[in-house]
Formats: C-alpha cells, structure tokens, sequence
C-alpha cells in the first residue's frame, strides 16, 4: 500500500513546500511491515499486535484523502461540483458549513468560456453560509467596479433589463472556509488546488484577476520566480501568465474596504486587464 500520488501532484505539493506526511498517530513504522503483517494475519487465527493494527488503521484515511482528488484533471462540471461538495480531503471539512464552488455565467451545471475569471483567496463566514463567494461589502465593491469595467457575473439579469454585460465567473482558491479565517496551512491549499485548475481548464477565460495574496501565490508559482516572496505590490502593474492564460493581479476587496486609498490601485489593475483584451 502507497501514497498513490502521480508526478504532476508531487510537483505540485513540492513547489509550495509540502511534504507527503502521515497522521501524527501513525507510529514510524514501514509500509511494507504493515502489509506483512496484515498477510500473516490472514494465514493465521492469532490476534495482531495493536501497533500494526493502529498504524494500518490510521493508514487507511491519508490514503483516500490523497485519492479522493485523482481523476479531478478529468471531470466534466457537473462531476467537479460534486467533488467539491462532498470533499474530505483535509480537516476543513469537519467545520464548514457549505463548500464554495464559485458563481456567474458558468455555475450552473454547463459551463461555458467566460471572458474574466476573478481568484479569490479563502472562503470568509459570509460566504460559508451563503455558499457564494464575494459577498457583503467587498461582493458590492467588487460587483460595482466589474459593471464599470462591462461585466455582471449575472448576466442574464443583465440582458433582461436590456443590457448585455461580459461575462464573469468568480470562485476562490479554498473552496472552504477556515476556523476563525485564519491563513490556510498548505496542505490545505494543495488539496484545494487541482479544484481551481479544473475549474480554469473548463472555463477557458479570456483573462484571470487574481485578487489578493493567496490568489497570486497559487496562479503564478510556476512562472514568477520566488513568488511567495515578492510584495503584492510588486506583482501588479504588469501581466503575467497561468499556462496560456494572461493574470492581472490586484488586492482583495476586503483589503480595500479596510484601506480604502488602494481602490484606486485595483481599478487601475481592472483597466490593464480590459486594455490587454482589447489588445489581443
């Protein structure tokens, strides 16, 4: 029995610094000594030793977390949505209350190519219980400054009021929310992840905005030399690059309603992406 992970998943898991770890409960005790032993247990009525017994017993959970994502590289949305609702793939799922897939054009149950993606970085309360990402105030703030810019991750409301808006889908890089909104562990985030790069693959946007830290952070690790280091400040201004797909990075709204004088900055980043549209 292994950790049945693929090449492209230890990559992963090695750019942000994870490494593949048992339980703290899981005595260090080799794989193949708990195969054995299961095998003689078979040949034989006498009882295991407890130690191989737990050790083979807290196996069993690490192992389907890691497998529970295999396969996301090849779901259609209606099998990611339900993925994402029924994930267990770490501790987050024993204190929230909704997952949060993402919302706007491409929610529903046929996706179709947007012209924005908007990142996000966890989940907050509000969200959580209303299983929307963007809500309350910096939701209003991020909803004003996208139909400033032509675009409503609402537009079929839109055209029933006889305005057709560019079409958006918003989600997060944690589908859920963490205890007391602290900062995500990695392991966490690199769970979480195949979930976005899913998501990106069957949406096929024109450009992504990658809104805060967390965002920048997952979009940008495998082309921004040392990322994780640089000041958000350092990463806007410019376009970047997720794959083929071009990234604006911003702050978060949440950022902003706390400091309101860097409006202005994200709605300076919103006009570069819209001008890098307009220049393809």
């Amino acid at each position: 029995m292994t950790l049945n992970l693929d090449t492209r998943q230890r990559a992963m898991l090695a750019e942000m610094g994870v490494r593949v770890w048992l339980p703290q409960s899981l005595e260090p005790v080799e794989l193949a000594h708990v195969q054995v032993a299961s095998q003689e247990a078979s040949a034989s009525p006498a009882p295991q030793p407890v130690r191989s017994q737990t050790a083979a017993q807290a196996l069993e959970p690490v192992l389907a977390q890691f497998q529970a994502l295999e396969g996301v590289a090849e779901m259609d949305w209606p099998a990611l949505q339900a993925s994402v609702a029924e994930c267990r793939a770490c501790g987050l799922c024993n204190s929230r209350k909704n997952t949060v897939f993402g919302a706007g054009v491409a929610a529903d149950a046929t996706p179709q190519a947007v012209d924005w993606m908007i990142v996000g970085e966890v989940p907050a309360a509000a969200e959580d219980e209303q299983a929307t990402p963007f809500v309350g105030d910096a939701g209003v703030l991020l909803d004003n400054m996208l139909r400033a810019c032509g675009l409503s991750r609402t537009p079929d409301a839109e055209k029933e009021s006889g305005r057709e808006k560019g079409s958006v889908f918003v989600t997060n890089v944690l589908k859920c929310t963490t205890p007391g909104n602290r900062n995500p562990k990695p392991e966490e985030l690199a769970q979480c992840l195949p979930y976005l790069q899913r998501q990106i693959a069957l949406v096929q946007p024109k450009i992504i905005v990658a809104m805060g830290r967390l965002a920048a952070n997952a979009l940008l690790q495998a082309t921004v030399s040392d990322v994780q280091s640089l000041p958000l400040g350092k990463l806007r201004g410019q376009v970047h690059r997720y794959n083929n797909t071009p990234v604006v990075v911003t702050y978060h709204p949440a950022y902003v309603m706390r400091n309101l004088p860097e409006k202005g900055k994200v709605w300076a980043d919103l006009c570069l992406a819209m001008a890098h549209l307009q220049a393809l």
